[in-house]
């Protein structure tokens, strides 16, 4: 073999290597931290890894509580670089923590619909409320609740269930909402005779939904959800159905907004990718997919929403305590719910 070819193939080689060598070290991975119900179509995954050079490692961390504890707990070594899912209720404990860092995505600058504390871009928005089984309540017929107080009466005893506070994030937000309502004293009072009257308490909105609401197959047809989830019932009915087959009760005391966000981790790799990971949620395309896989309503303004969330009008009132008695008191109020309504 000629000298000349020989030297022209090692450098075609080296140079192949080294591309190689480089492709390999581009697409590094950026680390997402998110909820359970983390859905964005993976066509749209797959574009922002190719559009960043970056592989998605997507960690679902249970439900926002469990998954805030779990980023708390490792900050020492942060498990991920990204987090997307903690909400304004969980937002002062998230803060404190002192486990998100500032960045300077494009989105943070631009106004949304429902905003967040920073360092926290928000992503989606959204009513925890009362949800219930039509059928049940026909077959029964039973009145609906029309308050907070009729829910402790006998009538409605064994009826509901609710999500534990400390692991889950409209569990949290439920209680946030009585106790805005009725006062300190008498929300705890009120959760005192919901005890009382069989409430049944879940781990997290899945187990809630899925396993002990009525129209999922259980016991309990009134369900702490949210004002989208008759809208998803009929979207994803496989039969043709005129109406929802479940219903919102916008009980006054009984409607948070809730908030979702994302953020850059303190402590995490790839602050760049993280960054555009960040506007990436923000994005159009984005915003109108989340709708009808995350039922969410979007926050940045300009994009329209689905149609299907003509079932899914938003409550006209909500009620939440201030950000700063959240701070003070929510690890308080989560500690006496676990003493009046479990111990």
């Amino acid at each position: 073999m000629p000298h000349g070819i020989f030297s022209l193939l090692k450098t075609t080689l080296g140079v192949a290597l080294l591309s190689a060598g480089l492709s390999t070290t581009h697409a590094a991975d950026l680390r997402v931290l998110t909820h359970s119900s983390f859905t964005v179509p993976k066509p749209l995954l797959a574009q922002f890894e190719k559009d960043n050079g970056v592989k998605l490692r997507i960690t679902k961390g249970g439900d926002a509580g469990e998954m805030l504890n779990k980023l708390i707990l490792t900050k020492a070594n942060p498990i991920a670089d990204v987090v997307y899912g903690i909400d304004n209720a969980l937002a002062p404990k998230a803060l404190a923590a002192d486990v998100l860092d500032a960045g300077a995505p494009a989105a943070a600058s631009r106004k949304p619909v429902a905003d967040l504390p920073a360092p926290l871009v928000p992503v989606d928005y959204g009513y925890v409320t009362l949800n219930y089984d039509k059928a049940w309540f026909a077959k029964k017929g039973l009145a609906l609740p029309q308050s907070l107080e009729d829910l402790t009466q006998p009538v409605y005893a064994k009826l509901l269930v609710v999500q534990n506070p400390a692991t889950s994030s409209p569990g949290y937000a439920f209680l946030l909402s009585t106790i805005a309502t009725l006062g300190e004293d008498k929300a705890f009072d009120f959760w005192a005779k919901l005890r009382s009257n069989g409430l049944k308490v879940a781990k997290g909105w899945t187990e809630a939904y899925y396993t002990e609401f009525s129209h999922s197959g259980g016991k309990h047809p009134l369900v702490v959800s949210y004002a989208t989830s008759p809208a998803a019932e009929l979207f994803y009915s496989k039969t043709k159905l005129a109406e929802p087959p479940t219903g919102s009760l916008s009980l006054p005391g009984a409607v948070f907004r809730q908030v979702e966000g994302v953020a850059l981790v303190k402590g995490g790799k790839n602050r760049a990718a993280a960054e555009k990971f960040v506007d990436f949620l923000r994005s159009a395309p984005v915003q109108t997919a989340m709708q009808t896989e995350m039922w969410m309503y979007p926050t940045e303004a300009g994009v329209a929403k689905s149609d299907a969330f003509k079932f899914a009008p938003e409550p006209a009132a909500f009620s939440a305590p201030s950000d700063a008695d959240i701070a003070a008191k929510g690890a308080q109020w989560v500690a006496r719910w676990t003493q009046v309504v479990l111990k």
